[in-house]
């Protein structure tokens, strides 16, 4: 387990306040390899993307042994640090989890707080007791995994607009008080929400990457920590590949400039 400890020791201290680390989410071993071609130092899985890259929906709907052995495809494809994206965990127990992660070579993972299936928020106890446990099997199996709790009140619209980030905040720091590395308050756009989460809760902060959030620079003056694409990366390869198949439809050349 050493390499896998210290793969994880580097996750966690490239999760820089004002300095992100910059993860463009991969779906298979060869977009991974192309993540560190491209000079990131770390590989991030979308469970979305592995998910339709595999032929199947995202929320949970890919089978476990799928889903686990496309994270260790990616995980043996490259020499750097890998965090996946597990959804809400397969309905795995925390221990079991966690042995699975090992097994495949990963030293990281995202949680969300609602049901992949029916999009419900659980309580904020239930899940704190969750990431509590995996962060107990974690250190029982020697390795300090980089817990990433992503907080699904924007995404879900959970209650009234004014109340969300509040309730964000709230899930946020509970948390972080579980054993959790890093916050993922998905969906959160707006700066001066981005500012006061990140001023009030202690932790690092994760923002998703997409259209009509800041950029980079933005996020990382806003002292966010990271920043994740999500399945972004290969929506937008899967839409050059439906140009490309168009243009080879119609007769064209898909190879001219």
């Amino acid at each position: 387990m050493t390499e896998l400890s210290r793969r994880a020791t580097a996750l966690r201290a490239w999760h820089r306040p004002g300095d992100p680390l910059i993860l463009p989410n991969a779906w298979d071993a060869g977009s991974a390899r192309a993540v560190v071609a491209a000079g990131f130092p770390a590989v991030a899985t979308s469970s979305a993307a592995v998910a339709e890259a595999l032929g199947h929906a995202d929320g949970e709907a890919t089978p476990v042994a799928e889903m686990f052995a496309a994270v260790a495809r990616i995980a043996a494809a490259v020499p750097v640090p890998v965090t996946a994206d597990l959804e809400r965990g397969y309905g795995l127990r925390p221990a079991e989890l966690v042995d699975r992660l090992l097994a495949a070579g990963v030293v990281g993972c995202n949680i969300e707080d609602s049901d992949p299936r029916t999009g419900e928020l659980y309580d904020v106890e239930e899940q704190a007791d969750l990431l509590a446990g995996i962060r107990a099997a974690a250190g029982a199996a020697g390795v300090d995994l980089v817990l990433n709790a992503r907080v699904d009140v924007h995404l879900r619209a959970y209650g009234p607009e004014p109340g969300r980030l509040a309730e964000a905040v709230r899930r946020a720091r509970r948390y972080r008080a579980a054993g959790a590395d890093s916050v993922y308050p998905i969906l959160l756009a707006d700066p001066a929400q981005i500012h006061d989460l990140v001023a009030e809760v202690d932790a690092p902060v994760n923002i998703l990457a997409r259209p009509g959030a800041p950029a980079a620079g933005e996020l990382a003056a806003l002292g966010v920590a990271r920043i994740s694409f999500g399945s972004g990366v290969y929506a937008a390869a899967r839409a050059r590949a439906a140009d490309l198949l168009a243009t080879v439809r119609a007769g064209g050349d898909p190879f001219a400039s």
